[in-house]
């Protein structure tokens, strides 16, 4: 027998979960889909959210376990690769060939982060090169920090950092900062460094290789990866996405409200930049939403 959920949510990080959280507590039957690809799996602690300093597999671990205890959540291990709406309800098929329907969707997806074709960088990844100061920047204790730049939009990062320690700003090539630029980081103390960077090495410091021969070693190297949707449900739904800075995200509004009706998206596939709190707020929004919307949906039912 094929049952039909309330909501399906596809995506059980953060944002899923929460979103899950809200609607199980009203008594509605939800089906996670989740392919265990957390966004943050890289980093050894979650730092800048309530439950600072433990590992991020740990908190999703505990939020897995408080969820579960509610018996109108089902839990499937699998990745979502299509879906599509067929007489008011959505039908997602997962890449093993299994098929669920849910009266309402909730995309909690997350994206994948492309860091520069840099050799050494996505070894760092998470341990000696960030993205966030929010997040590791702290535990850095003020030490020397560096920032690649990945696009122009890397001035801004540059601009933040020194907060959290001096700061040297490699701008590798990829963008000439203009005389009103230079003049901002000088006032903030950054030094910006023009030769190429050609890798990064160090277990537990960044040491920044550059093309003549010089090394920069630094407490941590920050760099704004490139964003890119985990996998096509949006796109296969219609949805209409807006192209930021990191990349393209899931148009919403304020209720967590794709334009395609029915669908609902939270966490970083619905934002154009995000962290561990934000995605959580967004789940519990589009969890909130949907569950309104539910009602709306039982008087339609019962009318009709």
């Amino acid at each position: 027998m094929n049952t039909t959920y309330d909501v399906v949510i596809v995506g059980g990080s953060y944002a899923g979960m929460a979103a899950a959280m809200m609607l199980a507590r009203g008594y509605r039957t939800v089906l996670m889909i989740d392919g265990g690809q957390r966004r943050n799996r890289f980093a050894s602690h979650a730092h800048g959210v309530i439950g600072d300093g433990k590992p991020p597999g740990q908190i999703a671990d505990e939020a897995r376990e408080q969820l579960l205890k509610y018996p109108s959540v089902t839990w499937v291990n699998g990745l979502a690769s299509t879906v599509q709406s067929r007489d008011g309800v959505f039908k997602v098929e997962t890449d093993s060939g299994e098929q669920y329907s849910g009266l309402y969707l909730i995309l909690a997806t997350g994206v994948r982060d492309e860091l520069p074709d840099i050799p050494g960088l996505n070894d760092g990844w998470g341990k000696t090169v960030f993205h966030c100061p929010y997040c590791h920047g702290y535990e850095l204790n003020r030490g020397a920090l560096g920032v690649l730049a990945s696009s122009e939009e890397s001035f801004h990062q540059a601009f933040m950092i020194p907060d959290w320690g001096l700061t040297t700003f490699f701008i590798n090539g990829v963008f000439e900062p203009s005389a009103d630029q230079l003049n901002e980081l000088r006032l903030r103390g950054v030094t910006v460094e023009r030769e190429v960077v050609t890798r990064v090495s160090g277990e537990t410091r960044a040491v920044v290789h550059l093309a003549d021969g010089r090394e920069v070693d630094l407490a941590g190297l920050f760099v704004a990866p490139k964003m890119t949707m985990t996998n096509t449900l949006a796109e296969q739904l219609g949805c209409v996405l807006t192209e930021g800075t990191m990349g393209s995200y899931i148009e919403v509004d304020a209720m967590q409200a794709t334009s395609v009706p029915g669908v609902f998206a939270c966490g970083d596939a619905a934002r154009p930049f995000g962290n561990v709190t934000f995605a959580m707020a967004g789940g519990a929004m589009a969890g909130s939403a949907v569950h309104r919307s539910l009602m709306h949906h039982s008087i339609m039912q019962s009318a009709g």
